[in-house]
């Protein structure tokens, strides 16, 4: 395609040269460089596709970086980015690594934060502008939030906050009636009322909270969107400009199917299909199918996620079979986690479900409102692992050493697929106290070696292979690495080498590690996670008044970003070969 305008935009001030009439030209020629990305390396889709109109018109008008921008979450940043001089990296295909999939400073000084996350935005922004005004600075402060991002806590404290500023706070609500799968919770019944009534109903959550209102309708529309925001350029009191968009706008299919369309992998633009389809199970089917067995016998299990169940394959038609056993909170994981105590406390059994990277968002719910109670919340833990998306904001390694150090939590690691299910059985059924799950990231394995079904008590490891001299505890999803290097090494040096499959992340089996001692000299521990506070380094100080030498490895407590896991993985020595080097060594 020839791109008569977008090819030529350096940065804002080449938007605000194009005739306001030809600006749908230049948002049709953006959509064109989405569709050319996005179809062969994949990304945020229906997001991007809804926000055109809005990051056209915001660029139009105000005048960044001196009026500073934050998008939420930054996952509907693309065109944003198209607008301040990187276009290429949408259009030509050999510059498609020159920018990831949100805001960062360092790519630009367009971009304010790094944000990979929800509900931050408002937060941000006031900051900015609390910060702007005690510098004496001049500038507008833009906060641009949706996708369902109103729903969690940090977004309605900043909202709250903002009401009572007295100062220039601009909040875009971009409203597609949607988040990543539909919207939950009683606030967007007000965005419904407000949309029907065209921002007119007398209840108004926005005025409510202290905040001026304006409303467009026609959310696509360029000039409309252009004439509000020319209204509260430079007002001195936070205004909300609350829009009504279409998710997925020019590409019928995301249009009619919102939920399947949030995030794309590459797919053929005719016909929608995937590049490279999934053959075989996974742990999304798995945990689907089974929970609905469960259910079905046990009418007091309740599946609770955050905006997420396609974490773990409920898709809609399981979800309405679900019926009164399954909560969606909205993206508010701080909810999810308190609400599913409250369940626990009154008999029903909760599986809370999410991905790592998100809990980080529940440490003070789970070690308050559940451990310390001493709830029976079962955690399924998705994503917790190096194997996944490469992003700083979204790569979930830290769990392990964040939730095993909260005092009365078992974190259970399984090694495949029914290890997999028998926790799963043991989490929802046992009453001692909150159980975590790291779902394996690694592909879905049958079980090679006996498992148990009971993992109530103190940790318990399981010795699968008996050697001598070298032993390696290999956790969770590496123990297929452990595997690995147990037989490589055993190839070497002609020595059968121990395995043991530990399966508890927290609390140590003191039994087998003193068996191990007696007559093994140097002990391997391999996690998928940080190893300062992990598994690894518990092994370690256990051995620490023994002659036993302990190997450990894991990541470092830095932030991994742009990376592909195999280059990690030989960074951190965490191959056979360099496992076998530094053996060799001592």
């Amino acid at each position: 395609m020839e791109y008569r305008y977008l090819k030529n935009i350096k940065g804002p001030d080449d938007v605000k040269k194009i005739p306001e009439d030809q600006l749908p030209e230049l948002a049709s020629e953006m959509r064109e460089a989405l569709f050319n990305r996005l179809t062969k390396i994949g990304g945020h889709f229906g997001p991007n596709f809804g926000v055109v109109e809005i990051a056209v018109a915001l660029h139009y008008v105000f005048d960044s970086p001196k009026d500073q921008m934050v998008y939420d979450v930054a996952h509907q940043s693309y065109p944003h980015k198209m607008l301040t001089g990187r276009a290429e990296a949408y259009i030509d295909d050999e510059h498609f690594r020159d920018v990831g999939g949100f805001t960062n400073p360092k790519e630009s000084e367009h971009d304010m934060f790094y944000i990979g996350h929800t509900s931050t935005s408002v937060s941000l922004a006031t900051g900015l502008a609390k910060g702007r005004d005690v510098a004496g600075k001049k500038g507008n402060v833009i906060a641009i939030i949706g996708d369902g991002s109103l729903s969690g806590g940090e977004a309605l404290e900043g909202l709250d906050y903002a009401g009572e500023m007295n100062t220039n706070l601009i909040i875009v609500v971009n409203d597609n009636e949607m988040s990543i799968a539909e919207n939950h919770g009683g606030l967007y019944k007000n965005l419904a009322q407000l949309r029907e009534s065209n921002g007119t109903c007398e209840t108004n959550l926005f005025r409510a909270m202290g905040l001026d209102y304006r409303y467009v309708e026609d959310g696509n529309n360029v000039s409309a969107l252009i004439k509000a925001f020319r209204e509260v350029k430079d007002t001195d009191h936070p205004t909300v400009v609350h829009v009504h968009t279409v998710k997925g706008k020019g590409y019928p299919l995301a249009e009619k199917n919102k939920e399947n369309w949030h995030y794309s992998i590459p797919f053929n633009r005719e016909t929608g299909e995937p590049l490279h389809k999934w053959s075989g199970e996974s742990y999304n089917s798995i945990f689907a199918e089974h929970i609905q067995e469960r259910i079905a016998a046990d009418d007091s299990i309740v599946v609770v996620t955050a905006a997420v169940p396609g974490a773990v394959g409920l898709g809609k038609e399981i979800r309405e079979k679900l019926g009164k056993n399954y909560v969606d909170v909205g993206i508010a994981e701080e909810q999810a986690t308190a609400m599913s105590s409250g369940i626990a406390k009154n008999g029903g059994k909760p599986i809370f479900v999410t991905n790592a990277t998100f809990a980080q968002r529940v440490y003070d719910q789970m070690t308050q409102d559940v451990s310390l109670n001493g709830s029976p919340v079962t955690i399924i833990l998705c994503s917790a692992s190096i194997f996944g998306m490469g992003d700083a904001t979204h790569i979930g390694i830290s769990a392990i050493g964040m939730f095993s150090n909260i005092p009365g939590i078992k974190f259970l690691c399984p090694t495949n697929r029914e290890e997999y299910l028998a926790m799963l059985d043991y989490g929802i059924d046992q009453t001692e106290g909150p159980v975590i799950i790291a779902v394996p990231s690694d592909g879905v394995h049958p079980a090679e070696y006996s498992f148990d079904t009971d993992y109530s008590g103190s940790a318990k490891y399981r010795i699968c292979e008996e050697g001598e001299d070298i032993a390696i505890l290999a956790l969770g999803d590496f123990f297929g690495i452990g595997k690995k290097t147990a037989e490589y090494i055993e190839e070497q040096t002609g020595k059968k080498v121990t395995l043991v499959n530990p399966r508890f992340a927290t609390g140590l089996d003191t039994e087998t590690l003193g068996k191990i001692a007696a007559d093994h000299r140097i002990v391997i521990t391999l996690e998928d996670g940080i190893l300062d506070g992990g598994f690894g380094q518990k092994v370690a100080s256990f051995y620490g008044k023994t002659d036993v030498k302990v190997l450990n490895y894991g990541f470092e407590r830095i932030f991994y970003d742009g990376v592909k896991a195999d280059d990690v993985l030989r960074d951190c020595r965490i191959t056979p070969e360099l496992i076998y080097e530094d053996v060799k060594s001592l």
